[in-house]
């Protein structure tokens, strides 16, 4: 029995000093704060997008052929009318001429149809005189009337041969007008698909040659975005935007188009948006990508409430769960459920005494970091909890966005 009873005295001490030395410390709680400003926020909308100049055209060929001379190159500046590449015209020009042949041949057919024509006239017109006076029968003048007929139908269809040559003629010309390829607008070379000596064939698609830019100081980017947040975006909406060639750099430009065809890609619905920009110092090219952001509402000298106070929430530190004294939470304060339109929202001030107190506030937009603060008893300059610390161990406690989440550090 002795021996029952020590084995109990030093299960007794033992499990009193192992619960001494690992039992968690009482530890004071110190708050993280940040003060209320004044300033300017934005809200945005984001997305990528290409950069394109505003107007490019895509220069092709009507006819097939050879290359036979190529007069532009890559980043060649070029005025509205002048030859870039020249397909041999050699067939064609044999073609013109045919053509031509083919039309002194109709012209001439057409003299001999007219001469042809008024020698039988004299004679249908004799045969009448003479069956007037009765010198020859019925039967003859109806053979020189019908011979008058056939002339003059064999003359019609002759002009309307002579007709049908002289449009082919017009073909030809039109078709050796062709291997001569121009600029239709002032620009500059973007891009060239062929050289001298390959073969071009138009039958059954006109094949791009050149593609010109109309003119590289005014570019615009083509984005794409969401249908959760296309409807807060308007024309004349600014932006700005980087592109991997200048990390360093920020662009600005001006919403112009807001498209209302929807583009769905794996089930995912966006609608185009354009927007303008400058490009005088021509830095930016075609087909860059832009990380763009489009600024759909601002606010100017506004107070700004950080965003880590409305998700910090104070953890109760009382026994068995109870909650702090220090924590408080007074009315509303004339700020009413219907005024806050998402519904109550506060953040927690300490006061000289330590404690917490709640203080509802409403709020307009927001970008990454603050929110505008409408409403509420906050002013410039006070402080807000955004975290806590433990003096003990010296590690802060900072509410994470989403789902009441936090970290340590």
């Amino acid at each position: 029995m002795k021996k029952l009873m020590l084995l109990l005295v030093c299960a007794g001490i033992i499990g009193g000093g192992y619960w001494w030395l690992w039992r968690e410390p009482e530890r004071a709680v110190s708050y993280v704060t940040a003060r209320i400003e004044r300033g300017t926020i934005a809200r945005l909308v984001t997305a990528t997008g290409t950069v394109n100049p505003v107007t490019s055209v895509q220069v092709g060929s009507y006819v097939s052929g050879p290359i036979r001379k190529l007069f532009a190159d890559f980043n060649s500046p070029v005025k509205k009318g002048q030859r870039v590449a020249q397909i041999d015209p050699r067939l064609f020009t044999v073609k013109v001429k045919q053509a031509e042949a083919n039309l002194t041949t109709a012209r001439a057919q057409i003299e001999k149809d007219r001469a042809d024509l008024d020698f039988k006239r004299d004679v249908q017109k004799r045969m009448r005189d003479l069956f007037e006076r009765n010198l020859i029968a019925k039967q003859e003048v109806e053979a020189a009337e019908r011979d008058y007929a056939q002339a003059l139908a064999q003359q019609q269809l002759d002009q309307a041969r002579l007709e049908q040559v002289t449009a082919a003629l017009e073909e030809a010309r039109v078709n050796l007008d062709y291997t001569d390829i121009v600029s239709p607008v002032d620009g500059v070379v973007v891009s060239r698909s062929v050289n001298v000596g390959q073969t071009v064939a138009a039958s059954f698609q006109t094949p791009v040659l050149f593609l010109i830019a109309e003119d590289l100081t005014k570019m615009q980017i083509n984005t794409n975005v969401s249908e959760s947040d296309i409807g807060v975006v308007r024309e004349k909406q600014k932006a700005f935007f980087t592109v991997d060639a200048y990390p360093d750099r920020q662009f600005s430009g001006t919403v112009s188009q807001v498209r209302n065809a929807p583009q769905t890609v794996q089930n995912v619905v966006t609608y185009d948006v354009v927007v303008n920009v400058d490009n005088s110092d021509l830095a930016l090219k075609p087909g860059m990508t832009a990380s763009l952001s489009l600024i759909t509402a601002q606010r100017e000298n506004v107070l700004k409430l950080p965003l880590a106070a409305l998700r910090f929430r104070p953890k109760p530190t009382g026994k068995d769960g109870a909650k702090d004294e220090t924590l408080r939470h007074p009315p509303a304060q004339g700020v009413s459920k219907e005024q806050k339109g998402e519904g109550p929202r506060q953040v927690w001030r300490q006061t000289n005494e330590k404690a917490l107190v709640a203080v509802p506030v409403q709020l307009g937009i927001s970008d990454e970091t603050s929110a505008e603060l409408l409403d509420g008893t906050l002013q410039e300059g006070e402080e807000i909890v955004i975290g806590s610390r433990s003096d003990a161990t010296g590690d802060s406690e900072t509410t994470l966005p989403g789902f009441g989440m936090r970290w340590r550090r």
